[in-house]
């Protein structure tokens, strides 16, 4: 009866993250491909290749991008863009999807440093990621503060601190491995080694 326990435990660790990675995958997809699929589905009808809209999505996206590094047309979506700034309600949504994509695609990267923060009155130590080390724009008392995102375990929701900068310490470890030991409660603890962490 142990060793039947046993293999079906084992059965569970084996398999069940496996299922999850393939169904958040083939998701991904799903969406991605719907997103210029359904407009290609109604003209093309049988000969609909899955795959197509996400490939078309790409081509827009790269089209767009590259429209927008020329005179008119870029005008035009800055234009847009500018629309959309001074629109109430829409100027605060847009502006935080704006900010949260370029903090992840832009020239200026957030979530690429990662800090350990003590938490006050204690010795413990929480990890997080700065997003911003220039506060003093937001709100002029905090220009010797630091934005720091803190995830929550087994979330993505998270806590951003806005910690005085003497008190931040940041610590040379992939971002992707932080925010891995974070979300998994410390479990995937092993580490990077140092040479992929130089890649």
């Amino acid at each position: 009866m142990k060793s039947l326990l046993k293999n079906f435990i084992n059965g569970i660790l084996t398999i069940v993250p496996i299922i999850l990675a393939i169904f958040v995958v083939v998701k991904t997809f799903l969406f991605l491909d719907s997103i210029m699929g359904n407009l290609l589905k109604p003209y093309l009808k049988e000969d609909y290749i899955p795959g197509a809209g996400l490939l078309a999505t790409l081509v827009l996206i790269t089209l767009l991008g590259w429209l927008s590094t020329k005179f008119i047309t870029g005008s035009i979506i800055r234009l847009v863009d500018r629309l959309l700034e001074k629109i109430p309600l829409v100027k605060t949504i847009y502006s935080v999807i704006k900010d949260t994509v370029h903090s992840f695609l832009g020239e200026k990267k957030s979530f690429s440093k990662v800090a350990l923060v003590t938490i006050p009155g204690t010795e413990m130590k929480s990890l997080g990621f700065i997003t911003s080390e220039e506060l003093e724009g937001f709100y002029h008392p905090l220009k010797e503060h630091i934005a720091v995102y803190v995830p929550q375990t087994f979330q993505v929701a998270g806590f951003t601190f806005l910690v005085p900068k003497e008190q931040v310490e940041i610590i040379d470890v992939r971002p992707e491995a932080a925010m891995k030991f974070i979300l998994s409660g410390g479990m995937t603890s092993k580490g990077t080694p140092e040479k992929e962490r130089n890649l």
